[in-house]
């Protein structure tokens, strides 16, 4: 071999040596490369037959896999005539805040014809997600599950189940969503309720012409099976429970939890929760059921529930199902007694010193209304227009994309002036004025708040008693954080107690009715967030604010340029 040779051969061994202590730590990670079509397609349910908006054509929308640190890229083409967005559910996008999704305030929405591809790593992250349309109400049927598994060779902290299965719960209308959304803001009235819930995307038998539309999962005996709960409804909380079995939780939102076994749960939209399930009950057939948790008064709910079957093999299939027992429909303590379980799988590291105390209050307003025509636009409580807020400031959704001119400094579209505390202080819970002449009007703005990289962040969620109380599904995107406490009344700081050892790290928190919460994060993810009421309605309405986390001082720590096909307004 001549010395050339070998010198060639020792230049490219050098460099395959480069290339392999470069993917050190990355030998396991994976591309994983989609292409979602949003599309309608025809579907019967509740004897009638309507246009729906899908991905791909399926409802539910198609599942993506993965696992912990694998990059993922989805191809978004829009064939339908409305605008698009896909958010992915607790995905924190660390430094790809660009493709969080929720439409005007990440990107501007994709439009009918266009394509916009998302790419983002899930680093340091593993367990149940969901992606969903965050564009109007389109996320009635246009979301899908997002499954990320432990890298290979890791293992749960529970026995491996023999199996698993994914249930999505949602809710189904009729009507055309991005149609009813308009009618809704249009009237200043409140929405109708679901036509019907679904367990992936089954009403089950006790919805008219649905003896055949139910969803059946089928058990072999003695077995343990893991469920992944999605709750992928738009504006109502879900108990869910199985005829006598009992279910044992171990993962909420992502993150793993202390074994807490429990009758029945209750999901709020956008929370997701692992269980296991064990066939040690006599061969035979049980009703799996969700139904509503409504814990506002004077709301117009769905009040039937939702059924499918869970069958051990070797069961006669025409067998009677055991019925499953749902709480009544404002079990507060049924929601209060799972919540007590949850507890962080180890010791986290709770911010113990706090950098910026929020008090945010969250209710619903109604404003005053000066139609002309006021049987069509003033549909509210007492001839006004029902509106919700944070801080009693109700958030008006831009039509430019707000993360794009933040990064570009363009003015006029937002402000930075989200109050840290509301500006006036009363009996929150009981003291709250209902009554449209005692000044329940909401202020209006785009405003969002600024934090600096690693800012140790304390938020006390008060509910508030405008109208009604109820339980606040509250979603920030961009970051998880632990919930240190929450009660019931109003927030006092001599008496509340707080958990800093082992509260579950959430994405999404169900502010207790006529309660409070509280939460603490570390906002080391620079970019634009949203916060929000994950009912879709009260978002409608406003109950949504931004928070800005600044650039830390490297290029790990710093939002990056904008992709090249970003979505034009």
């Amino acid at each position: 071999m001549s010395s050339c040779s070998v010198s060639s051969l020792l230049r490219l061994s050098f460099c395959l040596f480069i290339l392999q202590v470069m993917n050190i730590g990355r030998c396991s990670a994976a591309t994983r490369i989609y292409q979602f079509k949003v599309q309608t397609m025809r579907l019967t349910r509740l004897c009638q037959t309507k246009q729906i908006v899908t991905i791909n054509g399926k409802f539910p929308g198609p599942a993506i896999t993965a696992q912990e640190d694998d990059r993922i890229v989805v191809n978004v083409i829009n064939m339908t005539p409305y605008n698009a967005t896909i958010h992915w559910h607790g995905i924190k996008q660390k430094l790809s805040c660009w493709y969080d999704g929720p439409s005007y305030i990440t990107q501007c929405p994709i439009q009918s014809g266009q394509s916009f591809t998302y790419n983002f790593t899930l680093a340091q992250q593993k367990g149940t997600f969901f992606w969903h349309a965050h564009f109007s109400w389109l996320r009635a049927t246009v979301y899908g599950p997002l499954i990320v598994y432990p890298k290979a060779n890791v293992p749960y902290p529970f026995k491996k189940p023999f199996k698993e299965q994914t249930i999505l719960l949602g809710e189904y209308w009729l009507k055309n969503v991005v149609e009813m959304e308009q009618h809704v803001l249009e009237s200043g009235g409140p929405p109708p309720p679901a036509d019907a819930f679904t367990i992936n995307g089954q009403p089950g038998p006790n919805y008219k012409c649905s003896s055949k539309d139910v969803y059946e999962m089928k058990m072999v005996p003695r077995k343990t099976y893991l469920l992944r709960l999605i709750n992928a409804g738009i504006n109502m909380e879900s108990f869910f429970t199985i005829a006598n079995h009992r279910l044992t939780i171990v993962e909420v939102d992502g993150e793993y939890t202390k074994p807490f076994a429990t009758e029945r749960v209750m999901l709020v939209p956008g929370q997701t929760m692992n269980v296991l399930l064990t066939a040690d009950q006599p061969i035979g057939r049980y009703s799996i059921a969700m139904g509503p948790y409504e814990s506002a008064k004077n709301v117009k709910f769905q009040h039937t529930s939702a059924l499918a079957n869970l069958q051990y093999f070797g069961a006669l299939p025409n067998s009677v199902a055991s019925p499953a027992k749902l709480p009544i429909f404002n079990d507060n303590i049924a929601v209060k007694t799972v919540m007590d379980g949850l507890r962080s799988l180890n010791t986290v590291d709770v911010p113990k010193d706090v950098d910026a105390h929020l008090f945010i209050t969250i209710g619903i307003n109604v404003n005053k209304c000066n139609s002309k025509d006021p049987n069509n636009k003033c549909q509210g409580p007492r001839q006004g227009r029902l509106a919700a807020s944070m801080n009693n400031i109700s958030f008006v959704e831009p039509k430019v994309s707000i993360l794009e001119a933040y990064y570009k400094k363009l003015e006029g579209y937002f402000t930075l002036d989200f109050p840290t505390a509301p500006e006036k202080s009363y009996d929150f819970v009981n003291g709250a004025p209902n009554d449209i002449g005692n000044d329940t009007q909401a202020a209006n703005g785009t405003r969002a708040m600024v934090f600096e990289y690693g800012s140790r962040i304390q938020i006390i969620f008060q509910n508030t008693g405008t109208l009604t109380t109820e339980n606040h599904p509250i979603h920030l995107h961009g970051h998880s954080f632990y919930v240190i406490g929450y009660g019931t009344g109003n927030y006092d700081e001599q008496t509340a107690r707080f958990n800093l050892e082992d509260p579950p790290y959430l994405n999404t928190i169900g502010v207790p009715v006529g309660g409070w919460a509280a939460i603490r994060f570390v906002a080391d993810n620079p970019g634009l967030w949203l916060l929000h009421c994950h009912f879709d309605i009260h978002q409608t309405w406003g109950m949504s604010t931004m928070f800005i986390v600044k650039n830390g001082k490297t290029v790990l720590e710093s939002l990056p340029d904008p992709p090249a096909d970003l979505p034009k307004c």
